[in-house]
């Protein structure tokens, strides 16, 4: 296949082919796609290709350097592994949806420019809705609404930014963009909508939880990972970011440990790992920007990993509360153990792929003298470890006995599963793989005693913070409440404002409407005393009272006229 075809079209195209197949055929022809656009990636040089006219402006519809590839590879992988993971669904509609999405995110990967950029930007919402829509329930159906208006809505600043940076640069091209201009700081926020940066956020929580078994799979791997992708190319080294992925990373925490939904646990988990990359692209070295990278790399499979587990939960036992769950270990021991592998991951224990990028990360804030944030890093990641690692699997497997014994997921979900631990062992256990890929060379070595005897240090004191909450009951119990997050001010307190707001203005207007009847009654019934039968101004009058009227009149003119 040539160079000059952009590889999303792989993906995009061939999922049009999907509701024609059927049975094994459509299976095989689905698990091929993310092979062959995988094998087109090896084969490409790096470079520029496929490129096409746009009033007057060339298109790089395909800009290959090592940034982009290893994104290419980690979403090609995905796609693979979800839809392994997906194969038992007979449903169409979400199988050619997924597959657009992965395609939509792939091209922006590789996107040159910005209009190429905004095209497949707006493609990844228009595509991904569909993943939550197909849960077929009035929340999905409310949930998917609101994620597309704020999906739409980055698409737009986004085309609104490169429009204001095109006439203050004459440039579309997608590279580093920075502050400089109006068009940057629009383009930074479209990227923070999607990268799900404070107050931006709730989208996530929102919507996630509300797809599908399979949905929030996909949707975990491609929309916040794409946005750091943006991010590192267009605004590495922008000091603001650290601060803000350091808010990002703490926060969630906190909402996570009093979730009951462990999907929902999952998102703010999500939301805190992305501040980790934030503040990898605010540092902006070859280090950060490495550590960023390979944990975007490494956050899409033990993510997965974790949502695979979830899903499979979901499926069997009907619920993914934490309240209702317990015990599942006895019926689920296969899934029990991948979560526990996709857990210790997320939690950067030594042999698993979270703890081989995120030491970058740590590394990269301690060299650059950012004490502050290396802190709330250490922080953020003890607090991982409590509700992601700890937590999901506590709940969900082991805890109280729920009582509820239910087969063990279906195999293709085990397959997917088993190749996801699989690879989040593999590359913690040898990460000179995934550093190879990275964009700059990497001179670091994670397995120092340092680096060990620290991670397992926290972890180990973490494990024990826990215990302690637990056996004396300060832990914040599983209960079956809804948590509000800083969405209540524009989903409930907006509402409630503008609804009194109007019935203010209502009773206003009534109440100064009845004031000016009160006061118009007396006059119009003055002027129709005056005009009705036998009023002055209805008698017949001569011409000559007439006369001395109008000159009574005209003196009274010129009287007020002189004064």
């Amino acid at each position: 296949m040539s160079a000059e075809f952009p590889t999303a079209l792989i993906l995009i195209l061939g999922a049009l082919a999907v509701p024609f197949l059927r049975g094994r055929v459509r299976a095989a022809w689905m698990l091929a796609l993310p092979v062959i656009a995988f094998a087109h990636l090896l084969s490409m040089p790096v470079g520029e290709h496929a490129h096409a006219g746009f009033l007057g402006e060339t298109l790089v519809l395909m800009r290959v350097d090592r940034l982009s590839l290893v994104f290419g590879y980690i979403f090609t992988l995905a796609t693979l592994l979800n839809v392994i993971y997906s194969l038992h669904e007979d449903d169409p509609y979400q199988q050619v949806s997924a597959l657009a999405y992965a395609g939509s995110a792939l091209g922006a990967v590789f996107a040159g420019d910005l209009i190429t950029l905004f095209i497949f930007w707006e493609l990844t919402a228009v595509t991904s809705v569909v993943l939550i829509w197909a849960r077929r329930t009035e929340r999905a159906r409310r949930a998917a609404m609101r994620y597309l208006l704020v999906q739409l809505a980055s698409g737009m600043l986004l085309l609104a930014g490169a429009v204001v940076h095109y006439q203050a640069t004459g440039s579309i091209r997608f590279d580093l963009l920075g502050l400089a201009t109006p068009g940057g700081w629009l383009i930074l926020a479209a990227f923070g909508i999607k990268c799900a940066f404070p107050l931006l956020h709730n989208w996530l929580q929102d919507a996630y939880p509300e797809a599908t078994v399979t949905g929030s799979v996909w949707l975990s791997a491609f929309t916040t990972k794409l946005a750091v992708y943006a991010l590192a190319r267009g605004y590495a080294g922008t000091e603001m970011l650290i601060w803000v992925g350091a808010l990002m990373t703490a926060f969630p925490i906190f909402y996570a440990v009093i979730e009951n939904d462990l999907r929902r646990v999952l998102a703010y988990s999500l939301n805190n790992q992305l501040g980790f990359m934030v503040v990898g692209v605010g540092i902006g070295t070859e280090l950060a920007i490495d550590g960023t990278v390979a944990h975007a790399f490494s956050h899409i499979l033990y993510k997965a990993l974790l949502f695979m587990s979830m899903g499979a939960v979901l499926l069997r036992a009907g619920t993914v509360n934490g309240s209702q769950l317990g015990g599942l270990y006895k019926s689920m021991p296969w899934t029990t153990g991948f979560c526990i592998v996709g857990a210790a991951s997320i939690s950067a224990f030594p042999l698993f792929s979270g703890f081989i990028s995120k030491a970058l990360i740590l590394t990269a804030a301690a060299d650059g003298g950012y004490v502050i944030t290396w802190l709330v890093l250490l922080f953020a990641s003890a607090g991982v470890f409590h509700h992601s690692g700890i937590k999901i699997p506590y709940f969900a497997f082991f805890g109280h006995d729920s009582g509820i014994r239910c087969a063990e997921a279906p195999r293709n979900m085990l397959l997917a599963m088993g190749l996801t631990a699989a690879l989040c062992i593999g590359i913690g256990v040898y990460p000179d793989a995934l550093y190879a890929l990275l964009p700059y060379p990497v001179a670091f070595v994670p397995y120092t005693g340092a680096h060990v005897v620290t991670q397992l240090q926290l972890l180990l004191f973490s494990a024990l913070a826990f215990s302690v909450l637990m056996r004396t009951g300060i832990y914040p119990p599983e209960l079956r409440a809804v948590n509000l997050d800083s969405d209540w001010s524009y989903r409930k307190l907006a509402p409630a404002l503008i609804g009194a707001a109007g019935s203010a203005i209502a009773a206003s207007r009534l109440a100064v409407t009845e004031a000016g009847l009160r006061l118009a009654t007396p006059l119009v019934r003055a002027v129709r005393d005056l005009h009705a039968n036998g009023g002055p101004l209805a008698r017949t009058q001569s011409t000559g009272a007439m006369a001395l009227w109008i000159s009574a009149l005209l003196a009274l003119y010129l009287v007020m006229y002189y004064v």
